[in-house]
């Protein structure tokens, strides 16, 4: 059995085309989600929606207690780190994350830099050997195959690499530094674009953002169905 992690980051309720002023980015996850679910009804999910409830922004004393060893965190630490522990068990509990986000101001919204700095844990998502100094980071979830699939809605149009704005698209790029120095480095990528400029280019880009959902969702689908899942020990 799979478990999916549904993200949605977006600051829009609803869904494009069907709610005033809707989500794109909701959009594209409700179709990932909802036609995996058809076809691997077994499978679990757990849905968060950052854009609307949006985690807390990590503090002095969150790294001060995500620094000090479990044997000497004192009750306040734990209390410091009971909601990033929540969404770290989330995390490590998927084997695909599914991530909605838009592309705000060339980056990734602050709602989902906050989940991101809460699950990138020492201890946790992340081990330090402190006898590397060169390279000391172990990802600790490359326990096993897991899956992100990152589906952006954008204002613009030529943010994806190769394009003429890929430059100034600061979104994917550290989103999967982050995934990846944790230990989840198959990443899938589906974007919309042209939001602002709407019609046909909008209404083409959405189309196809669509029909390359349902192509990932077969392939995800094969992926999962020859390669046994690994419980953790």
């Amino acid at each position: 059995m799979t478990h999916v992690l549904q993200i949605d980051a977006s600051a829009r309720p609803g869904f494009a085309g069907t709610d005033e002023h809707g989500s794109h980015s909701r959009k594209l996850t409700y179709q990932f989600v909802s036609r995996w679910q058809s076809i691997r009804p077994e499978d679990t999910l757990t849905y968060r929606d950052i854009g609307r409830t949006p985690p807390s922004i990590i503090s002095h004393d969150w790294i001060a207690s995500s620094f000090t060893p479990v044997e000497r965190r004192e009750p306040w630490m734990e209390k410091a780190l009971a909601e990033s522990d929540k969404l770290v068990d989330e995390l490590i509990a998927a084997d695909i994350l599914v991530i909605g986000t838009p592309l705000y101001n060339f980056g990734m919204p602050a709602a989902l830099k906050a989940w991101v700095d809460q699950v990138v844990r020492p201890g946790r998502t992340v081990d330090i050997d402190e006898s590397n100094p060169i390279d000391p980071y172990i990802p600790k979830l490359a326990d096993r195959p897991r899956h992100a699939v990152v589906l952006t809605a954008r204002g613009g149009v030529g943010f994806n690499p190769g394009g003429e704005m890929a430059h100034m698209n600061h979104l994917e790029p550290n989103l999967a530094t982050a995934l990846e120095f944790i230990g989840i480095t198959r990443i899938h990528y589906i974007a919309i674009e042209g939001q602002e400029v709407g019609g046909e280019l909008l209404a083409a880009s959405v189309k196809d953002a669509l029909q390359q959902i349902d192509a990932l969702v077969d392939e995800l689908k094969a992926t999962f169905e020859t390669v046994p899942r690994l419980e953790p020990a």
